[in-house]
């Protein structure tokens, strides 16, 4: 089996690396059947994006500290687990953004799509799904739209609900927010389209991020699952990201 490895900056992640290279050899991206992600989440997440191109899938070891989306460093035959595995396919966020100075920006987010004010002024923004305004004003911290894959990341910190996968739906979440009070935010279809609609963005300016890419002085923003790219996550049997998602609901 052709394996294209990559690690983080982490010395565990280098070190595993040598060590992984030696034993399996290290095959260029486009001839590779799997890549093998060393490091953390963040990392996988840049395989994973790495991995549209080549249309191969992606198996993690965990080299850092939640690691949520790898699996478990163990000193067995690394093939053997590949062939056993289980596949996880999502599908990643397409964010379209539009600046103050109407530099428009586009970019993919496999955990989620969020808006944070910029300065001490509250976020006020309009929210739109499907073309029907929604929320008229949100007065928050931010909103963020999650992936289920992304679901028990940054969106359940900010009490958002946890996914199933497979459950073909999106969490509109908001952060911190502060108007209307008793607004927690919402789950949608994944075929939903959300544009958020930053309100006095000069006087209160917000950036955007999608997973670890910020664009900054945002106007607007419009976010939809891109279903035309499925992306490969694989885990060892017994430990598929499905089954993650629901014991993560039952952790005290």
């Amino acid at each position: 089996m052709k394996l294209h490895f990559k690690c983080s900056k982490h010395e565990q992640a280098k070190k595993l690396f040598n060590e992984m290279v030696g034993r399996y050899n290290q095959h260029q991206l486009d001839e590779a059947e799997v890549i093998i992600a060393l490091g953390g989440d963040g990392q996988m997440l840049s395989c994973l994006k790495d991995s549209i191109d080549y249309e191969i899938p992606v198996f993690g070891l965990n080299c850092g500290h939640v690691g949520f989306l790898m699996n478990e460093y163990k000193q067995t035959d690394l093939i053997e687990r590949i062939q056993n595995a289980e596949t996880a396919p999502i599908h990643p966020l397409l964010m379209q953004a539009r600046q103050i100075n109407g530099e428009q920006k586009e970019a993919l987010a496999i955990n989620e799509i969020s808006l944070l004010r910029q300065t001490h002024n509250a976020a006020h923004c309009q929210i739109t799904v499907n073309s029907r305004i929604e929320l008229q004003q949100l007065v928050c911290d931010g909103v963020m739209v999650a992936t289920p894959a992304g679901s028990t990341a940054y969106n359940l910190s900010a009490h958002g609900p946890i996914i199933p996968i497979g459950a073909e739906l999106l969490a509109l979440t908001p952060i911190s927010p502060f108007r209307p009070r008793r607004w927690h935010g919402a789950l949608l279809p994944a075929s939903s389209k959300v544009n958020i609609k930053v309100l006095s963005p000069e006087f209160r300016p917000q950036s955007a991020t999608a997973d670890s890419l910020e664009v900054r002085n945002i106007e607007e923003v419009t976010i939809r699952q891109a279903s035309e790219i499925t992306l490969r996550l694989l885990f060892d049997a017994g430990t598929s990201l499905a089954e993650r998602t629901i014991q993560e609901q039952f952790l005290a």
